[in-house]
């Protein structure tokens, strides 16, 4: 049996055991500590292992390194030929699944265990019902088989080697969440068709979606030293996958009470999602106020829905209302670290504050238009005619002095204003906070010194992706997309096309290191928008295809080396890991294009104009095309003496937030036992103008709050065995129920194979009004 490292051997003891489960009661093992040689049974093991873990309270990186995520390697095959095929099966779907969600009217973060779960189940299969090429090549050799084995019996081990295992588990999952990096990418093309109707090539769509892709993995590769080998670089939000696969595969049902746990969750969120999903939509939008205000009318009704109403996007602010949803709260939530859980909640506390002052108050003349919009606005509240105005994507400015300039409603021009300032002290926040832990963190990859024991593990069984492999990639995808720009009309010149990719490069090691350690990252969306619309005045889609290569490039760049440091974790060889992903990034590209044609096509008019319905929502695209179009028109809206020349000014200002902070830092470091560098200004100001900008049901925020401080303040700190050992488990077995139940009801009842069927009106279901009955204004 051969010795592996666990998560109790701390580095410098000298120990080198088996796992606990590898071990049965008599087995002996030799612990060499020290000068003497003690002999330990399996039980006293597996007491050995936890004593220093079941009682800590994770708190930094390094404690989810060292007491939450195990070292354990099986050293097993992962690139096998049932792991490649079932991979790109599922990569299809997760694929398909993300896509459906960019047309849904709450952004949901869909989390890995869902696919994990499904794989679970179809790996299983295969191996149990398939020939079995390990109890053939056993049965061959006790009948005296000696030497090279049988052709037939080859056969079937490289279709069916034995048992599923985890890497290849990890492998399907991993190249999964690559196939849908493409998703993001693949909302230009959905923006031409809903609002310029300008016709697109299959040379523009594959070629721009690989080259957004791929640009992002190369510049990932060149992050590796901050991005995935560094200690912090935690990623909590994949947590939960990461440890209901090493669950699922390390444990027993009917010896593990927590995976049992986490069978009977997700059996009941299974039985239980199809209720507020489709039944009961009531569940998701759960307001006392608004019941006792639906007779309300005219300005008392206005109001009490703009404070209380959440249950459609931009219906109002969604104040006390509790979502019971699962697909809307997500695991995403409850595994956010405490300190962003604090920075998020509140953040969301002084949007609410903000929106209201801006719009009651009249501020950018609010009073005229609706409360909550993503969309360029006429001067009497209706919908600006973008595609009469820029007519093959180009600004006719005949067209403009007769529509005049658009406008945008108060509490969306504060979220732009909002989303700069949060860049700005993105990037002032690594370069003044974390410049020095960066320089570090290269220095020490340079001379092959790891603080991250998994990364250290890593490095010394198994051969590192070459950096030579990355730099290829970020050439030949750069290659690819300055086809696209030389040869087909997309309204963006080479020029522009290179500025882009440099920003990518600039801003992904500050979105990267932020996310890594966070959970959660900031949205670079407007910053390229806003460069383009300097640069490329007039033209909406070459604005587009600019945010594309920067932003999209940034976003993929991020999510990849979640994907990196999932394999540490899982300890998937690297250069394993580099073929999948690309695998993965490039199919996704082509299935999100079939997806998103097919709901664009069916739900056109409904996705291009209103706030949808429960099943589907434009606000998505409706929000990337404003930003588009609102900066092609940067000097008619946003140049001085404009009414919101403050939007780009906040780029300045969120940097010199992070200065003042920094200074505040430098005299005083510490208020009481509180470390102010954990202020985090960048976090803060995203949350504080996330509701207008994100385009989500109101209804979740204060559920998200709620389950997040359970989660973290309670549980992680009063009840820290059971944080560690069934909070990860049952939270991803909630995901991969409810994602599952919507994924079928999204095809059988929502429209996405076609027609809809809607549930029938009740009270439970109102889908004649607010779900929530808030007054309709």
């Amino acid at each position: 049996m051969s010795a592996i490292t666990t998560g109790a051997a701390r580095e410098g003891d000298g120990v080198s055991i088996p796992h606990p489960d590898a071990v049965d009661e008599k087995t002996t093992v030799t612990v060499l500590a020290g000068k003497e040689d003690h002999k330990i049974t399996g039980d006293e093991l597996s007491g050995e292992e936890d004593r220093e873990s079941e009682d800590a309270i994770i708190i930094t990186g390094a404690d989810a390194a060292a007491h939450l995520l195990p070292l354990r390697d099986d050293f097993d095959s992962a690139l096998t030929f049932r792991s490649i095929i079932l991979a790109s099966g599922l990569a299809c779907f997760q694929a398909v699944m993300y896509q459906i969600y960019m047309f849904k009217p709450t952004a949901v973060t869909i989390q890995g265990t869902f696919i994990v779960l499904i794989a679970y189940f179809v790996g299983n299969a295969w191996a149990r019902f398939l020939p079995r090429g390990d109890k053939f090549e056993a049965r061959w050799r006790e009948k005296g088989g000696q030497g090279k084995l049988p052709w037939h019996i080859r056969w079937i081990k490289f279709v069916n080697p034995g048992p599923w295992t985890l890497k290849e588990h990890a492998i399907c999952a991993i190249t999964a969440t690559s196939a849908s990096n493409a998703s993001a990418s693949s909302q230009v093309f959905a923006a031409q068709n809903l609002f310029y109707n300008m016709p697109f090539s299959a040379v523009t769509v594959i070629f721009s979606t690989i080259s957004i892709g791929l640009f992002g993995y190369g510049l990932c590769g060149i992050m590796r030293p901050i991005a995935v080998w560094h200690v912090e670089a935690v990623y909590w939000s994949t947590l939960p996958t990461v440890k209901t696969l090493q669950g699922l595969h390390w444990q027993q049902v009917k010896n593990s009470k927590p995976l049992r746990y986490f069978w009977y969750a997700f059996t009941g969120m299974s039985l239980y999602e199809i209720i507020p999903a489709y039944i009961f939509p009531w569940l998701n939008s759960v307001s006392i106020p608004c019941l006792a205000s639906q007779k309300a009318t005219g300005k008392k009704g206005a109001v009490l829905t703009n404070v209380f109403g959440g249950s459609t996007t931009n219906e109002g602010l969604g104040l006390f209302s509790l979502s019971f949803d699962w697909q809307y709260i997500t695991s995403f939530q409850t595994s956010l670290p405490l300190k962003l859980q604090l920075h998020q909640d509140i953040g969301i506390a002084f949007c609410f504050i903000i929106m209201v002052a801006i719009y009651y108050g009249n501020g950018w003349n609010a009073r005229s238009l609706p409360f909550m919009s993503t969309e360029l606005l006429m001067a009497n509240g209706t919908s600006y005619p973008v595609s009469s105005v820029f007519p093959d994507g180009v600004l006719d400015k005949s067209a403009l002095a007769t529509y005049g300039v658009p406008r945008l409603t108060g509490t969306f021009a504060y979220a732009m204003f909002m989303a700069n300032a949060a860049i700005g002290a993105l990037i002032m926040h690594c370069i003044i906070f974390w410049g020095g832990d960066i320089k570090r963190a290269y220095q020490s990859a340079k001379q092959g010194r790891y603080d991250d024991r998994h990364h250290e593990h890593m490095a010394k069984h198994y051969k590192e992706a070459p950096w030579w492999w990355y730099v290829a990639v970020l050439v030949i995808s750069f290659v690819l997309g300055l086809v696209v720009v030389l040869k087909e009309n997309i309204t963006l010149p080479a020029w522009a096309y290179i500025v882009s990719l440099i920003i990518g490069i600039i801003i992904s090691p500050f979105s990267t290191i932020l996310y890594s350690r966070y959970g959660n990252g900031i949205a670079t969306n407007n910053l390229s928008k806003m460069l383009a619309g300097l640069m490329l005045p007039g033209r909406p889609v070459g604005n587009m295809y600019f945010a594309a290569w920067s932003h999209n490039v940034i976003s993929n760049a991020v999510t990849l080396s979640n994907d990196l440091k999932m394999g540490e974790y899982l300890k998937i060889p690297p250069r394993v890991m580099f073929l999948t992903q690309i695998y993965g990034t490039i199919l996704g590209g082509f299935i999100n294009y079939a997806i998103m044609i097919s709901i664009v096509t069916g739900n056109k008019a409904l996705l291009s104009n209103g706030n949808g319905n429960s099943s589907w929502s434009g606000a998505t695209m409706q929000s990337y095309n404003t930003n588009a179009a609102s900066w092609a028109l940067a000097s008619y809206l946003y140049r001085s003496g404009t009414p919101y020349a403050m939007v780009p000014i906040g780029l300045a200002i969120g940097a010199a937030a992070v200065v003042a902070h920094r200074l505040f830092y430098y005299f005083v470091p510490k208020i009481r036992n509180f470390d102010v560098s954990e202020v985090n200004m960048p976090q803060f100001i995203q949350y504080a103008g996330y509701i207008p900008y994100n385009q989500s049901q109101t209804c979740v925020l204060f559920s998200w709050v709620l389950s997040g401080l359970f989660v973290q303040y309670y549980l992680r700190n009063y009840h820290p065995r059971i944080f560690k050992d069934y909070l990860y488990l049952i939270t991803g077995a909630f995901d991969g129920a409810s994602l599952t139940i919507v994924f079928i009801l999204s095809f059988a009842v929502f429209g996405a194979a076609g027609v809809a069927h809607d549930f029938p009106s009740w009270w439970g279901n109102n889908s004649n009004g607010n779900y929530d009955w808030c007054p309709v204004t």
